[in-house]
């Protein structure tokens, strides 16, 4: 049987019992057991009551976290001539057309997030395959296919978080860093949980939230009582 660390037993002891506690109890306790040696990422991951295989119930979107994720997101950006330069004016990290999609087939996927100007679909659309199962693939439902790439930019390196059901009826996501004043996690999990209520598909029937957890990135998770969440 594997030996189990001082650190993982405290916390273990810590999470022992709770269960579907307020939202607000449930970002303290996780803050207070992510003691690694670096800055954990808190997440959420949010059972919904949805079957993605169906076009009516997809639950995707995007939302701008108000105190940031704690984390540089590096981004790459699809596009020629003067929208090619406001990219890069703006902070991209990664500004092409087929170089970069010749880069992306060759296996080099060196960004959390893609953007790419209408234009260029054609070209992106080659590469649905790779960037796909990523959740990297340009959308203009989550404001990444556009013209205005210099917001689209400022808002990837500001704080925004995309969010996309999985197969299972799990959402999750990082909603900022173990380091955050308990205030402002709390402040930018709330703000995910409600981006995530106000996507409710229509097809959506019965509970949509049927659970919500959170977790630091080396703790145990704990669940949280959805009704101190927010709307279900």
């Amino acid at each position: 049987m594997a030996k189990v660390g001082k650190r993982t037993a405290a916390a273990r002891e810590a999470f022992a019992g709770k269960e579907d506690i307020a939202l607000a109890e449930a970002v303290a306790l996780v803050k207070a057991n992510a003691t690694a040696k670096f800055d954990e990422t808190v997440e959420i991951a949010m059972v919904l009551g949805v079957d993605p295989r169906h076009a009516d119930q997809m639950v995707r979107g995007v939302v701008g976290l108000p105190n940031g994720t704690g984390k540089t997101v590096r981004v790459a950006v699809f596009a020629r001539g003067p929208k090619a330069e406001e990219a890069q004016a703006a902070g991209a990290d990664i500004v092409g057309a087929e170089d970069l999609m010749e880069s992306i087939q060759g296996g080099t996927i060196d960004f959390d997030r893609c953007i790419a100007t209408p234009d260029m679909m054609p070209i992106v659309g080659r590469l649905g395959k790779i960037l796909g199962p990523r959740n990297l693939m340009p959308n203009p439902k989550v404001g990444t296919v556009t013209m205005d790439v210099k917001q689209a930019v400022e808002d990837a390196k500001g704080g925004q978080v995309q969010f996309k059901v999985e197969k299972a009826g799990v959402v999750h996501a990082g909603v900022g860093k173990a380091s955050f004043d308990e205030a402002k996690l709390l402040e930018n999990v709330r703000a995910f949980i409600d981006a995530v209520a106000k996507a409710k598909p229509a097809g959506a029937k019965g509970t949509y939230m049927k659970k919500i957890s959170l977790s630091s990135t080396m703790g145990p998770g704990v669940s949280v009582d959805v009704a101190s969440a927010g709307s279900n």
